[in-house]
């Protein structure tokens, strides 16, 4: 489990069928089995040495993530797996990339960095909800049928990645897991839902 806060944004040193190699922080101590979110994506730790570590990737995380277009020099948002006990200054993240989205456009709006999203038909979006897109935790607002947006405080957009996309490039996204629960478990909130419960 993630946060959607980035802790690093470090390079690719290698990619090859199955396996990732990356600058990490000099003073990150890595375990073989434990899991880091790279652009958002949970992946395995399966080597580790000071500044340098190893992931397995599957498959399936190549077909569904931005991982499939990596190569040495790309910088990718790194965060560790939550510890028990800290602070979540995000929002839950699994590091399940549910696919990607194309971003379309980028723009100053005072204080921020304001990122237009392409929508596919299957985003689980709900106004001020959140969302991680490479990882970053972020606020969606102004949802259209095909596009939303996400306003980037200058911390945020210094201290990841996302400074480095242009239009048209493609990010990993993960809808919100409360969202994508609630709409697997429900067919919403209806006028009969709440008579039915007592509600009107």
């Amino acid at each position: 489990m993630f946060t959607g806060i980035i802790e690093a944004v470090e390079k690719v040193k290698s990619v090859s069928l199955g396996k990732l190699e990356l600058s990490i922080p000099r003073d990150w101590r890595l375990s073989d089995g434990e899991s880091v979110a790279v652009n958002g994506a949970c992946l395995t730790v399966t080597g580790f040495t000071p500044g340098l570590a190893c992931f397995a990737v599957s498959p399936e995380t190549i077909s569904k993530t931005t991982l499939r277009s990596f190569k040495a020099g790309t910088l990718v948002n790194l965060e560790r797996a939550l510890a028990i006990g800290a602070r979540l200054g995000g929002h839950f993240v699994t590091g399940h990339i549910d696919g990607t989205s194309r971003l379309l456009s980028v723009h100053n709006d005072g204080n921020s960095q304001v990122i237009e999203i392409e929508k596919t038909a299957d985003a689980i979006l709900v106004e001020k909800g959140s969302v991680a897109l490479d990882g970053v935790s972020l606020t969606v607002y102004d949802v259209k049928a095909g596009s939303f947006k996400a306003a980037v405080i200058p911390h945020t957009w210094a201290n990841t990645a996302l400074k480095n996309l242009k239009p048209g490039s493609l990010l990993n996204i993960e809808y919100d897991i409360l969202g994508k629960y609630a709409a697997a478990g429900s067919p919403g909130i209806t006028r009969e839902f709440l008579k039915e419960n007592g509600f009107i």
